[in-house]
């Protein structure tokens, strides 16, 4: 396959990595819980579908949810797992024409989204030229996580993620190593590190190890964060006003969007500038 190729292929791989709410029984709408905070302005408990859900599953306020206070519905994505269980896993037949099944496709989709969202995770690592000696191991675990997606719904309730994601971890710290062996340095593993508030304008942290970081408020205006592993760390409110995070490794969507920008804020290509963002 040659590299043109081979990037289409992964384009495309990640168009399927995004949440399609017109393919979508409103499945994050039901299926999952939230509490009243500065992210959702009500508490609504799991299996119980929002007030503003619409008879077509669609949201009634989907173009004024922050001013009706729910910020942290614009910043959720479940990685395309909603259109797969509702058009794949249940064939399309959804929970409120088929009820007897409703529990059983809402305990179903956060597994399904876990999946997706390491499919998003390995796909990336597939477009690290760096990581290419192990691309044929990241291939082979993304095509086991693929299929895992695709079992019927008893054995996706009985699947242990918990195992499958140490596995996919494995290969991902693996793949970060590989591509941050050229631009990390001393004192820039901050993997857990508590960084809420953190003053860090300007901040060199090029290849630095972010993994699971704290950096919510976190003002990291104008900072370099090319090669820098993102996995799991908290953006909520961070400050990323001109900030480079082109080369960064990891990086989510529903990361970016919790997150605050402006029209200098270089973000990677794969991913798409918050509509949210100052301009």
């Amino acid at each position: 396959m040659t590299e043109i190729h081979e990037n289409a292929e992964l384009d495309r791989a990640r168009d399927g990595l995004q949440g399609d709410c017109a393919s979508c029984f409103g499945l994050c709408c039901v299926a999952l819980p939230f509490s009243a905070s500065a992210d959702f302005a009500v508490n609504k408990p799991a299996g119980k579908a929002c007030s503003s859900l619409q008879a077509d599953f669609r949201c009634g306020i989907h173009t004024r949810l922050r001013q009706q206070g729910f910020p942290g519905c614009t910043v959720y994505d479940c990685f395309g797992a909603g259109q797969k269980v509702s058009q794949l896993t249940f064939g399309g037949q959804d929970w409120r024409q088929a009820p007897g099944t409703a529990q059983q496709m809402f305990d179903v989709f956060p597994i399904v989204r876990q999946l997706h969202e390491l499919l998003w995770y390995l796909t990336e690592a597939l477009t690290l030229l760096q990581a290419r000696p192990i691309h044929g191991d990241i291939r082979l675990v993304l095509d086991e996580t693929e299929r895992l997606t695709r079992l019927d719904p008893e054995t996706l309730r009985e699947l242990d993620v918990a195992a499958h994601r140490q596995t996919v971890n494995a290969l991902l710290l693996r793949t970060s190593e590989l591509v941050r062996a050229g631009t990390r340095r001393k004192k820039q593993d901050r993997r857990g590190a508590d960084l809420i508030g953190a003053k860090l304008k300007g901040a060199d942290l090029r290849g630095a190890n972010l993994r699971g970081a704290y950096l919510i408020a976190a003002d990291l205006t104008g900072a370099d964060l090319r090669f820098a592993d993102l996995i799991g760390a908290d953006l909520r409110d961070a400050d990323l006003s001109g900030a480079d995070l082109t080369d960064s490794i990891f990086l989510t969507q529903p990361q970016l969007n919790s997150a605050k920008g402006d029209a200098g804020t270089k973000v990677p290509r794969s991913l798409n500038r918050p509509t949210q963002w100052s301009r």
